[in-house]
């Protein structure tokens, strides 16, 4: 496990730089305006797929199936992951194509604002990566059920690469204006779906598997996948199906100039709570966040799942109780840093990254007040994931759906509740509370599923990493202090970062050291004594 997660952590690590990379790319050219907003929310869809299959229900429903029919039938796993991905292929495409008709019928019938029809059409151009990328999800499972994390993680670096070009060389080589720029950029994520997909069939071949067509559905396996998919799709995605209510619930309740500062709602006038560009400044505090949970976070669930999955093929419960309670410290012992990092650094963390070009001063203000409420999540964030794959380990996707549920109920009302009293950063500060809900939920039932083991050193972990993190973000702070006179402009927040960073990731490894926090052991690869 330790292994794996180095291995896609330090792939993922680079990808997320690349995606940072990006970011910037976004910032400089598009700004946090209404046209960063329509393509933050025509990338949301596609983008979104990639979240559930790449990261959730298809992996999440496949390899457990998979591993199994490895076990006992090589045949019969060929024939099964050979089906999957011809019925993902095929069903999506029908998807696309209904949605397509859909999209250009509103197009032409109802929009009226031009950034509505701009995001309509950027939609439609990128909708079709929604099959590449779901299709090369399925690919990803095989390989990592044979072991082979590295092609999976690094396919993300080629999105990145893609449309960073795509931006550079339609802003600087061609001197496009911006708006020509996103479409640009929009064919650019086409391409680059077209070669990840290249990218997983030497690997595969490698292992000895081979893709075609066919279309075994009546088989056992292929039925548990299917029945555990769908809730899957809830479950393990609530966190994305929550920040895609957030930059809806923004869009709709953004004043612009195009709307106006105010809406009628039963013959009242009423103020927008927000304004254009919020869907941007959510986008770029997402980002951000999203930045450890996907390096630390989701890195270790994709390591350990695979793990949990052999366990519970075996019905070795005692072994599963102890990989899920491994799994649960290390996000603790991860993600505690990392929300106190944020919180430190957010707004010179903003200003170093984004604040140039068309990214002003008071968007970094804006972007880094949202990102704090972000960074107060990322403990459930980080549990989440670990939790909601025991379940689908065990092949049981009706207790994250439903916990998912009412987790995604509650968010919507808070949504609409502190949007008007915080604005991006209510939005942000519910995300975070309905991301503890479900994890409190799915650790009550696994603690009496799988007995007290589950949740076996948990607490200990805890208050370790935070006496760690409390001596880290001592250390954080008085390097900030010493440097409170500084400027604040993009080169001097580079400055303090590169201060506070090595030093408070310095501290806290130190501190662990000292109090022999056994889950360090996921950074050096050496056993660890203690808790």
């Amino acid at each position: 496990m330790v292994k794996g997660f180095r291995q896609i952590a330090s792939l993922t690590a680079f990808s997320r730089v690349l995606g940072l990379l990006r970011d910037m790319a976004y910032s400089h050219f598009l700004g946090a305006a209404g046209l960063m907003d329509a393509w933050v929310i025509a990338f949301k869809i596609p983008n979104l797929a990639r979240r559930i299959f790449g990261e959730g229900a298809a992996s999440a429903s496949f390899i457990p199936v998979y591993s199994e029919e490895l076990a006992g039938d090589r045949k019969g796993a060929d024939r099964l992951a050979c089906t999957v991905v011809t019925v993902v292929f095929v069903i999506l495409a029908v998807v696309v194509l209904l949605s397509l008709a859909g999209i250009w019928a509103y197009y032409g019938l109802f929009a009226k604002h031009p950034s509505t029809r701009l995001m309509l059409s950027l939609t439609g151009i990128m909708l079709p990566y929604m099959v590449i990328i779901c299709v090369i999800a399925i690919l990803g499972g095989i390989l990592n059920s044979h072991l082979h994390f590295a092609t999976p993680a690094a396919a993300p670096i080629v999105l990145n690469v893609f449309i960073i070009a795509s931006f550079c060389i339609s802003a600087w080589v061609l001197g496009m204006p911006p708006r020509s720029q996103v479409y640009v950029a929009a064919v650019g994520v086409l391409v680059a779906g077209v070669v990840q997909f290249a990218m997983q069939l030497g690997p595969l071949k490698a292992c000895g598997v081979s893709i075609r067509p066919m279309w075994d559905i009546r088989s056992e396996a292929f039925r548990k996948i299917i029945i555990m998919m769908g809730p899957m799709i809830i479950g393990l995605t609530v966190t994305q199906i929550n920040t895609l209510a957030d930059d809806v619930i923004a869009r709709c309740l953004s004043g612009s100039a195009e709307k106006g500062e105010f809406f009628l709602w039963f013959g009242r006038q009423i103020r927008y709570p927000v304004w254009e560009g919020s869907v941007s400044q959510l986008y770029y505090s997402q980002r951000l966040y999203q930045l450890p949970l996907g390096v630390l976070g989701i890195s270790l669930a994709t390591a350990i799942f695979p793990v949990m999955s052999a366990d519970a093929a075996r019905k070795d419960f005692d072994s599963l109780a102890r990989t899920v309670s491994r799994g649960l410290r290390g996000a603790i012992f991860v993600a505690l840093p990392a929300t106190a990092g944020l919180l430190l650094v957010g707004r010179p963390l903003v200003s170093a990254i984004f604040q140039h070009g068309e990214f002003t001063a008071e968007a970094t203000a804006l972007t880094s007040r949202t990102l704090w409420f972000y960074a107060v999540g990322l403990c459930g964030f980080f549990s989440q994931q670990i939790a909601v794959r025991t379940f689908y380990a065990m092949q049981d996707s009706k207790m994250p759906m439903r916990s998912a549920m009412l987790a995604v109920g509650l968010n919507l009302i808070l949504n609409l509740t502190l949007i008007w009293f915080m604005g991006t950063a209510g939005l942000a500060l519910s995300t975070a509370i309905c991301s503890y809900l479900q994890v409190v939920i799915l650790v009550l039932v696994l603690r009496r599923r799988l007995g007290p083991a589950a949740i076996s050193g948990l607490w200990r972990t805890f208050i370790k990493s935070v006496v760690a993190t409390g001596i880290m973000s001592l250390a954080g702070g008085l390097v900030l202090c010493m440097m409170r006179n500084m400027p604040e402009s993009g080169w001097f927040d580079v400055l303090r970062l590169v201060a506070v960073v090595p030093v408070s990731a310095g501290v806290y490894f130190l501190a662990s050291k000292l109090l022999r926090c056994q889950m360090l052991s996921l950074v050096t690869g050496r056993g660890a004594q203690g808790g």
